[in-house]
């Protein structure tokens, strides 16, 4: 198991975008499709308990299919086979999720979600976690589409 301290949460300011790391594959090679189908379905399983779950699909079917296309990307992105690319087309990820309110708080909780998953790994070098781990947090801003709270509030008023 790893210390959770070490996965570290970088706060952006809103719009902010960067791609200073990408995953290492090594991680898809060492865990197999299998592996990384298990992340990502404990994943959501946390996701679907938390505060966010409201932007997920209810579990059963729906959800199980949530989790496949989820893993199926990121299996494609490790380094895998591009199960994603051949059922849904490019990712394309910032637009796919457009239709859902997604905050810094709700990334916050997802990161945290994937923090608790990641931290239970067993048998698996912490490097290479924790370079997947860079990899999420800095791809997880990639989604944030709204703010958590208006910056500002217009103080208007219309004399009749």
């Amino acid at each position: 198991m790893i210390d959770i301290q070490k996965f570290e949460i970088t706060e952006l300011p809103f719009g902010e975008r960067r791609t200073n790391n990408k995953p290492n594959t090594e991680l898809y090679a060492y865990l197999g499709e299998e592996g990384i189908r298990k992340i990502v379905n404990h994943h959501y399983d946390l996701l679907v308990e938390s505060e966010i779950n409201g932007i997920f699909p209810p579990k059963g079917e729906l959800l199980d299919g949530a989790k496949k296309r989820s893993a199926d990307f990121f299996i494609q992105r490790l380094g895998g086979p591009e199960y994603y690319k051949i059922t849904r087309g490019n990712p394309m990820l910032a637009n796919r999720h457009l239709p859902f309110k997604i905050t810094p708080k709700a990334r916050m909780v997802w990161l945290e979600c994937y923090r608790i998953v990641l931290s239970k790994l067993e048998n698996v070098p912490e490097d290479l976690v924790l370079d997947y781990w860079r990899w999420l947090d800095e791809f997880s801003n990639w989604m944030v589409n709204q703010h958590d709270k208006p910056k500002f509030k217009l103080n208007i008023s219309i004399n009749k």
